[in-house]
């Protein structure tokens, strides 16, 4: 074998394939749920239990759909917990089957159960989903099982399989959920680089639109330093001995680090693109952004495949250049313009020293939920929590479904609970647009699969089968519509496999599918409908809480430089988290029914100008490792926590009156610091009168929902 893996090694055609295959960070899973679910189809129908071999598949599939990002230690008990859940749910679906009603109201009453375990955390939430979707399946293989014992055995024995091969080959590279993680995280901030490198040169028009994007953009790379973390914490909780996690931690540092900076903006990039005396340097900045961009994909890529990472000579090159255009125009350039070649600097720095000194780095902490699991299960426990609300939601759905299969005796009416499933989410928006992604592919997988399965004989349908499941898992995160077109198909050929009968349930399973999507949306567009213009006073006061506590966070460390900053970026991570939730709003209320869409352009505005603002807020904590000299900031601060405060009070109050006071005492403050004049004006002080502006426009906007809120 280590011959064979030396020789491979050594054909030039076989690294070109092997690097390509493993920069994908989805086709490994994906061939790896593939190939589980191909031996145990195979080996069955070779042994003629054709019943056993699509059973074994789902079951293998059920538990690839649940699995969790663990180190090997988690995994073994998210696997245990599994098997035991599964066997509970599959078991109790056989035992109920003579007793419809009983079968009803227990699939109500435990899908409250098992999505508020799911709350708990993220290793509870793979594990539930995967019991109710076992528990689905079981109702839909009980009519043709040859016992009543056989499908829970076979479920959770497939869910065991496969969990046993994820675990070995987890074993074999037990960091690979690590470098994936991190892959991710450096891939959605080369996105984010891209988008902003487009600011160069730009138009106040044109800002507005690509900072909304950006805004976009920045969810996705919260979202991944947010897995990032948990997997961190994951592994940190399963080792004795922290030392092997040391060039992850590092790498994450970086992420984080990075992020800021690039989240940076130190003055409005149509004001710098109007100054003429900045006309040289924009394209060479344009360019920079670009190039950092594919140096941070390419880190990604590295992580991947463990190719080294080599940093482009090009960036070196481009980094020269804006350094001598800047020697010779220094003079005439504005301060901003030097602080973000500054800044982009030391972006190529970090990036260009990635993997040096990073054995010297004292290990950092990080953020953790200290909460017991019985506390984070208690506070779900409340009619006004969403995720509360997502369950019953779900129940009801459920029984609904059910009730409507079993009264009118619906051909496959299982699938009609499967459906609910899949279609219904936590906000209207999301389960909207869900259902129109079931809906068209399951269509579109429906006449595919029909016009192409009497092509092939009863080992092609394999083959089919085996390849619909690979590209179902493959495009299930990135694109779900198309997904579904090939789990439909996969589902064709199981039933063709089993009775050659697969034509003949597509027409019910079509139906199937347009009932369950029907009763998810009526369900969650009539019972407790949460708008998204009804959040936006809350998010707003949510987003200036934790834009004060950032603030306060960056200035508590110009004053008393830290080694341990474990506090600065939690609080600067919930800003970002708050920013997120109100971009999110803003992007759900769109799909929104239309008298719903209320103040959908102030919401607008909204997201943009927060975005800026955090930018503004990050520009200054990204220089305050930089600032040597005492920052004389105390009276600023003062009036702009306290007015910052004061608007929080009055976000949080129904009295509209004082925000002409507060807004006037930050004018007071912009104008302040617009007059403070020193021999080398500081940046801070810019900054603050950025932060200043932009609040007064973000709370101008906010009397607009304030007043609609009140007459509500």
């Amino acid at each position: 074998m280590k011959h064979l893996t030396s020789y491979l090694k050594k054909q030039s055609w076989f690294t070109s394939f092997r690097t390509s295959f493993l920069s994908n960070p989805n086709r490994l899973p994906s061939v790896k749920a593939t190939f589980v679910i191909g031996v145990l189809v195979i080996l069955m129908v070779g042994l003629n239990l054709p019943f056993y071999a699509v059973t074994l598949g789902l079951g293998a599939l059920a538990g690839a759909l649940s699995e969790t990002d663990d180190h090997p230690k988690g995994r073994l008990k998210s696997m245990a917990l599994k098997v035991i859940s599964f066997a509970i749910s599959s078991f109790s679906v056989e035992l109920l089957q003579p007793y419809p009603i009983l079968l009803g109201i227990g699939l109500s009453l435990s899908t409250i159960v098992f999505i508020l375990i799911g709350g708990v955390s993220e290793r509870f939430r793979g594990v539930t989903f995967g019991a109710l979707l076992v528990g689905i399946y079981t109702m839909i293989g009980t009519q043709i099982s040859p016992n009543w014992y056989i499908q829970p055995i076979l479920l959770t024995a497939g869910a065991f399989i496969y969990g046993m091969f994820s675990y070995l080959l987890l074993r074999l590279k037990p960091y690979s959920l690590l470098e994936e993680q991190l892959a991710r995280g450096f891939s959605a901030l080369s996105l984010y680089l891209n988008e902003k490198s487009k600011l160069f040169p730009s138009d106040k028009a044109a800002v507005k639109e690509i900072r909304t994007k950006l805004a976009l953009l920045n969810v996705q790379t919260v979202e991944a330093l947010d897995r990032c973390k948990e997997v961190l914490n994951s592994y940190g909780e399963s080792l004795t001995d922290e030392k092997p996690l040391q060039p992850y931690l590092y790498y994450f540092m970086v992420l984080q680090s990075l992020h800021e900076r690039a989240a940076s903006s130190h003055e409005r990039y149509d004001l710098l693109s109007a100054n003429p005396s900045n006309d040289e340097l924009i394209g060479g900045i344009r360019q920079l952004l670009h190039e950092l961009s594919t140096a941070t994909q390419s880190f990604a890529t590295s992580l991947l495949t463990g190719v080294p990472y080599v940093h482009p000579v090009a960036i070196d090159w481009l980094i020269n250049a804006v350094h001598n255009s800047f020697k010779n125009n220094e003079q005439k350039l504005s301060l901003p313009m030097k602080l973000l070649i500054r800044n982009l600097t030391q972006s190529h720095e970090t990036l260009k020293n990635i993997h040096k000194n990073y054995d010297t780095l004292s290990f950092p902490k990080l953020e953790k939920n200290t909460l017991s699991y019985f506390k984070r299960f208690k506070l779900q426990l409340n009619i006004n929590y969403p995720k509360m609300l997502y369950a019953l939601r779900l129940s009801i759905s459920f029984l609904i479904g059910y009730s409507i299969y079993k009264y009118f005796n619906i051909e496959k009416g299982e699938w009609i609970v499967l459906t609910i499933l899949f279609v219904l989410q936590p906000s209207y928006s999301e389960t909207r647009k869900r259902l129109f992604q079931r809906i068209s592919g399951t269509l579109a997988g429906v006449i595919i699969g029909i016009l192409v399965i009497k092509l092939f004989t009863f080992s092609g349908q394999i083959v089919l089968m085996l390849t619909s499941a690979y590209l179902f898992f493959f495009w299930m995160k990135r694109k779900y519509s198309i997904s579904i077109i090939f789990i439909t198909i996969f589902v064709l050929c199981a039933f063709n496999i089993i009775a050659d009968k697969g034509v003949d349930v597509m027409a019910p399973r079509l139906i199937d599918t347009l009932i369950g999507a029907f009763i998810s949306f009526l369900v969650v567009r009539f019972l407790w409908p949460d708008w998204q213009y009804k959040k936006l006073p809350n998010l707003i006061s949510e987003v200036i809480l934790k834009n004060t506590a950032y603030l306060k966070a960056i200035l508590n460390e110009y004053k008393n430089p830290v080694t341990d900053d474990l506090n600065y970026r939690i609080v600067r991570r919930e800003a970002h988290r708050a920013d997120n939730a109100l971009v999110m709003a803003w992007q759900n209320m769109q799909l929104d029914p239309q008298k719903h869409q209320k103040l959908k352009k102030t919401a607008f505005r909204l997201t943009y100008l927060n975005h800026a603002l955090l930018s503004y807020l990050s520009a200054l904590g990204a220089h305050r490792s930089q600032h040597k000299q005492p920052l004389n900031l105390v009276s600023f601060e003062n009036h702009i926590l306290n007015a910052l405060d004061e608007a929080f009070d009055w976000l949080a109050t129904t009295d509209n009156s004082e925000i002409n006071i507060i807004a006037l005492n930050l004018e007071e403050i912009r104008t302040q610091l617009h007059r403070k004049k020193e021999e080398e004006i500081r940046i801070e002080y810019s900054l603050l009168y950025n932060i200043t502006g932009v609040t007064i426009e973000i709370l101008e906007q906010a009397k607009l929902f304030k007043q609609t809120k009140n007459d509500n």
